[in-house]
This record gives structure tokens, C-alpha cells and sequence, in this order.
């Protein structure tokens, strides 16, 4: 293959789900409506939460900002494949391209950090009530998503700038709907090193934040095992149920995804069971929370009654 250095390359080409002509309107229908759904589901989370007081709370703060980086998280990747379908045109430019990828990985991590914040923040909840209100204020919440926002930053940074550093060979087709990152290193012609790193650190960046999750839930889990009432223990639970559903729906499929493809080393079928944790799981995020939760209902309704 004939290798040429990432600065000279203008242009990708994103194959997308699928090349059969006859199937882009339905995907096309089938994306613009998740997008929709998914962008006004959780602006509907966000404004609910910002015009009731009763929401002013930690875990109600976290789940608003969960809501912004999913519509950013979509909204990074899909567009551009309608925009692609519409015109007929399978092209993204270099620079595009590695923008894609910079959000795309940006907002991927701040989710999963965002979740793990959840996660202790029901921790102190259940294991800690009485001091609940003291360790959860407003300035630790801010610091904790300000600390997600600018190491989700500073990851992202640091895989787009290796990505640069990468040489491609001449075939420069993704078969996939955006610039995902394991696609765009696996045309890679340089040295694997930098792949290495690469996957070392995305293991650590999920693994680590999984590991915090499951610590939290270990102790929630114990902590609800010693209360005496079984109506007890069903509210305990219930205040977590649905960022445990949440939680199960991303780490599912995500890494459903990389052991998919690992597998199979189909890069289509890998494509195909990425929409699950790109647009499947931001669009179902504001169901389930809305769904299993009285005080996101009562919020809805009186916000959609204005």
C-alpha cells in the first residue's frame, strides 16, 4: 500500500451503515427521527430541572448535565451522516474528520465520568444520609464537573494529537458513520506503538470509571441489605434504579461494541452496533429517567402546562 504522512491527506471517505442506495431514505427517516427525539427529550430533561425548584438538587444537577453531553454527543455524529445521505457525498475532510473524533471522544468520556459522579453522589445518599446535604454542595458539584469537562478535554486532546502523528495508507475509507477512533487508527500505516497507548488508555478511561461505579453500588447494596423494611429498602433502591439502568444500558453496549468487533473483526457489524451507545442510549436516557421518577413527571407536567 502506498503510505502517505497524515498532513498531506485532504479528505476521508465515511461509508456509513450501508451502501445499498435503496436503504438511505429509511435510514435516513430512522436517524433524523432519533436525533429528534433524542435532542428534545433531553432539552425537555434540562428545562424541567432549571424551572423547579424542588429539582435544585445534586443528583437533579448531575442528571441535567448528563442530558447536555448526550444532545452534544449526538449531535457530533449525526448530523454530519445526514447531511452525507442528503447530498449524496461520502466525503469528510482531514481536518473534519479529526474534529469529529476530538468531540466525539470528548463527549463520550465526559458521560462516562458524569456517570461515575452519579454514582457517588447516590453512594453518599444511601450510605451517608445525614451528612448528605454537608458533602454534596453546590461547590463540590461544580468542582466535580468542572473536573470532568477539563480532563475529558485534556483526553481528548491527547488522542487527537497521536492520531496526527499517525501516516495512512492510500485507502482512506471508513466503514463507518462518523470518524470513530479505532476505524480511523486501523488505516493507519505507521507504528503500532501509538496504537498500543491509545488502547491502553481507553482501557484505563473506562475501566477506572466502571471500577468506581461498582464500588459504589457494592457499598449502596450493602447498606440497603441492613435496613429492617422491605419499604425501605424498595425507596432506597428506587432513588438508583434508574441511574443503575443508565449506567447498564452505556457500559453494555459500549463494550458490547469493542468485544463485537474484536471478535468478529467485521468492521461493518461493529458500525452497526456502535448506533447503541452513539443515538440508541442518549434518545433512551430521558425515558428511562422520566419513566421511573415522580419528581422528573411532576417537573414535566408543570413545566408543558406553562
Amino acid at each position: 500500500m502506498e503510505r502517505r504522512n497524515g498532513t498531506q491527506i485532504s479528505e476521508f471517505l465515511l461509508l456509513g451503515l450501508s451502501q445499498a442506495l435503496e436503504l438511505q431514505p429509511l435510514i435516513f427517516r430512522l436517524f433524523l427521527s432519533m436525533y429528534l427525539i433524542t435532542v428534545l427529550g433531553n432539552l425537555l430533561i434540562i428545562l424541567a430541572v432549571s424551572s423547579d425548584s424542588h429539582l435544585h438538587t445534586p443528583m437533579y444537577f448531575f442528571l441535567s448535565n448528563l442530558s447536555l453531553v448526550d444532545i452534544c454527543f449526538t449531535s457530533t455524529t449525526v448530523p454530519k451522516m445526514l447531511v452525507n445521505i442528503q447530498t449524496h457525498s461520502k466525503v469528510i475532510t482531514y481536518e473534519g474528520c479529526i474534529t469529529q473524533m476530538y468531540f466525539s471522544i470528548l463527549f463520550a468520556v465526559l458521560d462516562n465520568f458524569i456517570l461515575t459522579v452519579m454514582a457517588y453522589d447516590r453512594f453518599v445518599a444511601i450510605c451517608h444520609p445525614l451528612h448528605y446535604m454537608v458533602i454534596m454542595n453546590s461547590w463540590l458539584c461544580g468542582l466535580l464537573v468542572l473536573l470532568s469537562w477539563i480532563m475529558s478535554a485534556m483526553v481528548s486532546l491527547l488522542h487527537s494529537l497521536m492520531v496526527l502523528r499517525l501516516s495512512f495508507c492510500s485507502d482512506l475509507e471508513i466503514p463507518h458513520f462518523f470518524c470513530e477512533l479505532n476505524q480511523v487508527v486501523q488505516l493507519a500505516c505507521s507504528d503500532n506503538f501509538l496504537n498500543i497507548i491509545m488502547y491502553f488508555s481507553a482501557g484505563l478511561l473506562v475501566g477506572g470509571p466502571l471500577a468506581g461505579i461498582i464500588y459504589s453500588y457494592s457499598k449502596i447494596i450493602a447498606s440497603i441489605c441492613v435496613i429492617p423494611s422491605s419499604q425501605g429498602k424498595y425507596k432506597a433502591f428506587s432513588t438508583c434504579a434508574s441511574h443503575l439502568s443508565v449506567v447498564s444500558l452505556f457500559y453494555g453496549t459500549s463494550l458490547g461494541v469493542y468485544l463485537s468487533s474484536a471478535a468478529t473483526h467485521n468492521a461493518h457489524s461493529s458500525a452497526t452496533a456502535s448506533v447503541m451507545y452513539t443515538v440508541v442510549t442518549p434518545m433512551l436516557n430521558p425515558f428511562i429517567y422520566s419513566l421511573r421518577n415522580n419528581d422528573i413527571k411532576r417537573a414535566l407536567q408543570r413545566f408543558l402546562g406553562r
